[in-house]
């Protein structure tokens, strides 16, 4: 039975204590945001619940923010919060979709297939006046997970400066319209205004609905068809820092569309180099 992309929290209730369910609060905030996503997990979680942090799961050797780990790292972090090859993964943030689908698209990259983003994340699970808990979580034990990497779901900087060349790839920005055109400054220092020219810009929050769950998939069908996706022309998307650019991802996934590829560095690293082109004002 297939499993994913997405789970309701009324699933969730029902299957959140099974065995071979880990389930991984994948909380993180934005630079100018005054929140640490691990302290309001502290705070508040799905019981059961286990934090992922994205920095922890990210490469510590390069400045870039949560860019993707090694393998190894992968693999010997996800083991040691009980993942194994045959676990169901389930993943959620405190904002509805933000921040959890970079962890679904983690777990997908090195090969893992079960595993779900829970559609209208915390705020949702609060709203039904579901329980939560407080503290750190129980002491799991630790268990092997293999990692087989799919490389196709990621592209790089030279990946990205050659597609702009020939113009045969959709680049599909995430971020706000007001940061995509330049109008407003960035959060992080020393990073530009602006985008990657020939960008198209679909900011991921048009993808949720007012509960934030996602929207329905012809619905979303629709919305990447406007932003020039037709199921033929390869799309990569960008954000600010790899980590809405993967609800582009998952919303192409649960819309029955050919699957897109991260640019994983980003504007933070297109933005903040003097080599490469940028573009402002409405495409």
């Amino acid at each position: 039975m297939t499993f994913g992309p997405l789970v309701t929290t009324d699933w969730l209730a029902r299957e959140g204590n099974a065995t071979d369910l880990v389930l991984f609060d994948a909380s993180t905030y934005l630079p100018n945001e005054a929140k640490n996503g691990r302290e309001e997990y502290l705070k508040a979680h799905i019981p059961g619940a286990r934090f992922f942090d994205i920095e922890t799961f990210s490469d510590p050797d390069t400045p870039l923010p949560h860019t993707l780990p090694s393998q190894g790292r992968f693999a010997r972090l996800a083991g040691a919060e009980g993942v194994g090859n045959d676990t169901r993964v389930v993943v959620y943030d405190q904002k509805g979709l933000f921040s959890a689908a970079r962890a679904w698209w983690l777990f997908r990259y090195f090969g893992h297939q079960k595993v779900a983003v829970l559609d209208g994340g915390l705020p949702k699970w609060l709203a039904e006046q579901r329980a939560t808990e407080a503290g750190e979580p129980a002491a799991t034990g630790e268990r092997s997970f293999q990692v087989n990497v799919h490389a196709r779901k990621v592209r790089g900087l030279g990946d990205v400066l050659e597609a702009i060349e020939r113009d045969d790839t959709l680049i599909l920005d995430a971020r706000a319209a007001n940061r995509f055109d330049g109008s407003t400054a960035e959060a992080r220092p020393g990073v530009a205004s602006g985008h990657i020219p020939g960008s198209q810009n679909l900011p991921f929050s048009r993808l949720l609905r007012s509960d934030h769950t996602l929207q329905p998939a012809e619905t979303l069908r629709t919305l990447f068809s406007a932003a020039g996706v037709d199921g033929k022309k390869p799309v990569i998307t960008s954000c600010g820092s790899g980590v809405t650019a993967t609800v582009l991802l998952l919303g192409l996934e649960v819309a029955g569309l050919p699957e897109g590829a991260l640019y994983d560095g980003s504007w933070t690293e297109w933005g903040s180099r003097a080599d490469t082109p940028k573009a402002t004002g409405v495409v």
